[in-house]
Parts: structure tokens; sequence; C-alpha cells
């Protein structure tokens, strides 16, 4: 009899998050859990609404012995041991001695994670790290809820109601992309948009690189990161590591607290391990993405390229959102604000997305035209 996704008798398995290296250390989360392979194929509203109450409900396996081993580029091949703690994640961080440098253009690297169970199983599975090239010189830092994936929540429990469907029995195929986002993303990812097969599973295609690495910042559980990865896919999405929360049941993970500090310090440590690299930083107005970004910009002179924020909830500013406004300016980085992003894709098309210039270009042009 097949094993439902809530057993606790189910088959164990780790699923490797998307990893990052730069050229001295590597840094990837793993998590094992008792459930199948997710398959987000679209088949019937109860099947789907399983699928996806299994995502969240999943079965955590603490103290399970697992080993990360990455071979270099030169023909090294280092490991680390680690185990799961009680929800059932495993941080590595690998130091690369002697150091690894980097490629020239931006790549994904492949590593292997292993374990061994007390039932006699063994297993393994592939992880991909993405190294950003030393010759890019910019990069991207996204949010994925109501910029790049709409949920048509703003906050309130009406809407949350209002919206259970599609957060609960949606497959990635039925979930509304943002207006204009493939075309927005290929841009300034510098690669022009593809597709995948829907529904399939992470480790069967690679992913691609871009030109410019992205990186994804969220507040959404780690238990979405296969769901998420599967919509950016059959969107032609950018893929890049997904930095997502553990929702405790504590009042700062769940809180507004926890939303803003760790998109701070997600969006803190890339900048600390890529140093070379300037990002741009893109969000929307329902989670006070605006004021998060403002504080970093002031916080790291010079490696902010722009700012894009998407209008969603199309109230007013607050008196704080527009004191966030003021910082970015006294920074000196670029801001564009708007509904669509077809409104900057042209622009961005015609500017090549050169940070050191043709941002600033392409942000002043499309401010302008969000006003008018």
């Amino acid at each position: 009899m097949p094993v439902g996704p809530l057993s606790r008798r189910g088959p164990i398995r780790v699923q490797p998050f998307f990893g990052f290296r730069n050229s001295g250390r590597l840094y990837l989360n793993a998590r094992a859990i008792r459930s199948r392979e997710p398959v987000f194929e679209k088949r019937s509203f109860w099947r789907d609404f399983a699928t996806m109450v299994g995502q969240y409900l999943s079965k955590e396996v603490p103290g399970l012995p697992v080993e990360l081993e990455y071979r270099l580029p030169d023909g090294r091949v280092l490991r680390q041991k680690s185990q799961t703690g009680p929800e059932g994640y495993v941080r590595f961080d690998l130091a690369l001695s002697p150091q690894c440098p980097q490629p020239d253009r931006t790549r994904w690297e492949r590593a292997i994670v292993r374990w061994h169970t007390r039932e006699g199983g063994d297993g393994e599975a592939a992880a991909y790290i993405l190294t950003p090239g030393t010759q890019t010189q910019n990069g991207v830092i996204s949010d994925i809820d109501d910029t790049i994936l709409e949920t048509g929540i703003t906050g309130n429990l009406r809407a949350i109601a209002r919206n259970w469907k599609r957060v609960m029995a949606q497959m990635p195929s039925e979930r509304i992309l943002v207006p204009g986002a493939s075309a927005f993303y290929a841009a300034i990812g510098g690669n022009p948009a593809g597709s995948r097969e829907p529904g399939a599973a992470i480790d069967a295609l690679t992913p691609e690189a871009r030109v410019r690495p992205v990186f994804y910042v969220s507040s959404s559980p780690w238990n979405l990161f296969s769901y998420l990865v599967t919509f950016k896919r059959e969107r032609g999405l950018p893929l890049g590591p997904v930095l997502l929360r553990d929702w405790g049941f504590n009042r700062r993970t769940l809180g507004k607290e926890g939303h803003g500090s760790h998109k701070r310090e997600a969006i803190e440590r890339i900048l600390v391990t890529f140093p070379h690299l300037r990002f741009a930083l893109i969000g929307d107005d329902t989670q006070k993405d605006l004021i998060a970004f403002a504080g970093i910009a002031a916080a790291f002179p010079g490696r902010i390229a722009a700012v894009f924020i998407r209008s969603v909830t199309g109230q007013p500013l607050s008196d704080e959102a527009l004191h966030a406004r003021e910082m970015i300016g006294k920074a000196g980085v670029p801001f564009w604000s708007g509904s669509d992003y077809r409104a900057a894709e042209s622009f961005l098309a015609s500017a090549g997305l050169d940070c050191a210039g043709g941002v600033e270009r392409l942000v002043r042009t499309t401010s302008q035209g969000a006003r008018d």
C-alpha cells in the first residue's frame, strides 16, 4: 500500500536547498523529512489539496547523520558531516581551504548529500551551488510573494480566508504570475526566459545559470521550497538560492518582527558573502520591503544598484515608507515603483542592465512614467 504524505512510516529523504559559495566558504541547507518526492501536477481538487497539506504538515526527521561531498574544480574532494536538528534541518558551512577561486562567469556547481538511516536505508541527492563569477559586477535579490507570485493577500484575515484555495489547493501551473515578471526577470538576470517541463522534480533538471546571480528572500516557510522552484521553472524565471523562514511557533518568527528581521538578515548575509557585487533589490509594498531595503541601502553604501518596489495595495505611502524612500534617495540609489513590470521591461532591454549607469537611466525614466 502506498505511504501517504503524513505517514510517520514514510520513506526518509533529505531535500537539499540551493546553496551558494564564494572563494572561501560554501553554504548549504537541507531538511530531512518522511515523504515521497512531491509531484505538482494538476489532478483533482482533493488530491491537490492533499499534496499541499503534505507540504505544510511535513514530518521532520531529527538526529539523522548527513554528509556533504563537494568536488572542487581542481579535483580535490571536500566532505563535511553533520546531523539534523529538532526540526529536521541540517546546515553546512564548509571552509574551502586552500581557497577555491570563483569562475570568471556565474555558474551552478554540483555537490552530493548522503544520509544513512537507523532502518538500514542509504540515500543520496544532488545539491546545486550557485557560484557568482569574478567578472560579474551585479546581482539581484528578490522577494517572492506578490513580487513574482500573486497571492491576493495583503495582511488581513479576511483576505487570507478569501484566498485559502489559492494557497492550499492550487498547483504551481495554476498560480498567477505577476504581470510582466517573466520578461522583466529574464532581462535583469541577463538571459532570455526559458521554460521547463511542468511538475518536474527539482533534481531532474540542472538549474540554468544566468549572467547575473539571482537570490530570493521570502517569509514563506521552507516547506514550500520545491513548490516555489517548480513555479519558477514553469514560468521561465531565474533560479537561485531561496532564503526562506522556519515557521516556529513564537512571536519572533510569526510576527511582523520576524518578517522584517529575517529579510534584512538574509540580505546582509548575501552582501557580506559577495563583497564584489552590487545588487538590485526587488520587492513590493505589502510587507514593508521598502523600509527593509532603505535600511540596507543606508548600511551598505555603494552596494545597492537600484530598488524596485511593485505597487500592490494601491494605498498611499505611510510616513514610515515616505521616510524610507527619502533614505534611499539620500543613499544615491535609483528607485522605481509601479504596478506592472511591463512598464520597466522595455527600458531594461534597451539599457542592458548596466548597473553602473544603465539602471540609473532606466529607473529615472520608469519612475517618471509611473507618475505620469
